[in-house]
């Protein structure tokens, strides 16, 4: 929505004002004045394009919400902005929010996930190709199933964040 703004005498705003009173107020009287001096209505609202929006909200908080929005930010890492939207995004999307540093460390799960892939499929082309004694065949089985155990770690320290993550950002948390 656009915004007008003007600067008016004091007692021209205080008559005003009290005129508005009755009138639903301030903003309600001026759209009725200008679409009255305009001799038309609003026309349709312009469809928002799709793609990413970049739109702003202004929030009004006590004191006392704004030290502790600060706080719970600062713990993150993150700007009292970036904290607020990352709130928003999750109540709305539903996933998890990731800051900066949250967001390395998955970033590394997934190179130590690839390279026990690598190591999986190397071991797995050996086993296709070679004919191997009982112990040797024995060894790479067994490493086999060290990756395996590995993997599931990993996977549940993945979901256990992930699951604490979203608990972060749930209402009452």
């Amino acid at each position: 929505m656009d915004r007008l703004t003007l600067r008016v005498p004091p007692d021209l705003i205080r008559r005003f004002d009290a005129a508005a009173a009755s009138k639903g107020g301030r903003s309600r009287l001026l759209r009725r004045l200008m679409e009255e001096a305009a001799k038309a209505p609003f026309p349709e609202p312009l469809q928002a394009p799709s793609g990413r929006l970049e739109a702003k909200l202004g929030l009004r908080l006590t004191f006392a919400d704004l030290a502790v929005l600060e706080r719970e930010a600062a713990s993150r890492g993150q700007s009292r902005t970036q904290w607020a939207v990352a709130l928003i995004r999750a109540r709305i999307h539903g996933r998890p929010q990731l800051n900066r540093d949250e967001a390395m460390t998955f970033v590394e799960v997934q190179r130590e996930l690839r390279r026990i892939g690598v190591n999986i499929n190397q071991i797995a082309r050996a086993v296709n190709t070679a004919v191997m004694e009982g112990a040797v065949l024995d060894l790479e089985v067994a490493q086999l199933a060290a990756y395996s155990t590995e993997i599931r770690a990993h996977l549940v320290g993945v979901r256990d964040a992930f699951e604490g993550n979203l608990a972060y950002w749930a209402p009452g948390s």
